[in-house]
């Protein structure tokens, strides 16, 4: 007893010891925060939204897994802005001025599954800026100036399964760029300038088989040509598309020739260099115009209409004449021994004489 009674007092030093080093150690770990910020320890989040921010803190705690800077003047971020954050889950960077992000930026971000660039000033991407978060389900690049997806940009992208386009300034996209996003649920593409021609005709046919599969699509409303302005392009029938394989076989087909220089008459650019003396009226694609080709197919109904009238009308006429020009034989041929017909007049007479 006396032993034990010893004892107690170093064993409760030791466990007082004990949970006094695990809080201090949990107190380090989340007392860092940014003075321009604030930190929620419960959920490892840290808000630094609408303070401002023309650059990322220095002093973000290593443990952050939410790191919130929206509605801030951000128009630049070095590759090293997000380093050392590998256990961040979600970054938000909307309502900014962001027009250009490094390949590198977000390389150190591994555990990343939701990521938001909307509302920024982004005009291109780098092909690589994805190539390292293969956690990734969510990704917004709605409202900001990408003329172009680059291909090879969600290569790496296996469990996305939410993404935002909408609200740029794209007018066609490829199909091989969104084939290796397999895990993709939805997908936003609506308020961009869509050209519905053949460069569209292959992610028609990409829009077709995702929504056969049960992806969901918001909208790709045609902008041109004019005939299908307001168009939804799953809603354009193929057959509206069928010129550009024939295209296609003209382009193949056709031989090899040397460089001309490029022309600015006829339907060139105005921005392109003059053209020398020898240089041909070469004139860029137009797209069939649909209005003229309905009409087209309307007036050859119609000719076709009226001549499959025109000769079933005669067919009748002919059977009729027919048919009034074999009565009138008939009843002639009965007349002919009573006009005096020579053939009557002489089996006559053979008659008599026989009888005779």
């Amino acid at each position: 007893m006396r032993e034990a009674r010893r004892r107690f007092p170093r064993r409760w030093a030791q466990g007082s010891f004990l949970a006094c080093w695990l809080s201090l150690c949990a107190a380090k770990t989340l007392l860092p925060c940014p003075s321009s910020c604030t930190c929620n320890t419960s959920s490892l989040e840290v808000d630094c939204s609408s303070r401002g921010l023309t650059s990322v803190p220095p002093d973000i705690p290593l443990d952050t897994r939410t790191l919130l800077l929206l509605n801030n003047r951000l128009s630049s971020l070095p590759g090293d802005s997000f380093s050392n954050l590998s256990s961040l889950h979600r970054l938000d960077l909307s309502n900014n001025f962001l027009d250009q992000l490094p390949s590198e930026l977000l390389g150190e971000l591994g555990n990343l599954t939701e990521l938001r660039l909307r509302n920024n000033s982004i005009r291109s991407l780098d092909r690589d800026l994805l190539h390292q978060l293969p956690l990734l389900r969510r990704l917004d690049l709605s409202l900001n100036g990408l003329s172009q997806v680059p291909s090879g940009l969600f290569d790496d992208l296996p469990t996305l399964h939410w993404l935002s386009l909408r609200s740029n300034r794209l007018q066609s996209l490829d199909r091989v760029t969104f084939e290796p996003l397999s895990s993709l649920q939805q997908i936003q593409l609506g308020d961009n300038p869509w050209e519905c021609d053949c460069n569209l005709r292959d992610f028609k046919h990409w829009m077709e088989w995702f929504s056969y599969r049960g992806g969901k699509i918001d909208e790709l409303q045609c902008t041109l040509p004019k005939e299908l302005r307001g168009r939804d392009m799953r809603t354009v029938p193929v057959e509206m598309l069928s010129y550009c394989s024939q295209l296609e076989d003209e382009n193949s087909s056709a031989p090899a020739e040397r460089p001309v220089p490029p022309c600015t008459k006829g339907n060139l650019a105005p921005s392109e260099p003059e053209p020398g003396p020898d240089c041909p009226q070469r004139q860029r694609y137009r797209p069939a115009s649909v209005r003229r080709a309905i009409g087209t197919v309307i007036i050859a109904g119609v000719v076709c209409g009226v001549v499959c009238i025109m000769m079933v009308v005669a067919a009748a006429y002919g059977c009729i004449y027919a048919s009034l020009m074999a009565k009138y034989h008939r009843e002639l041929k009965k007349r002919q021994p009573l006009m005096g017909d020579p053939e009557g007049e002489q089996e006559e007479q053979r008659q008599i004489s026989s009888v005779a």
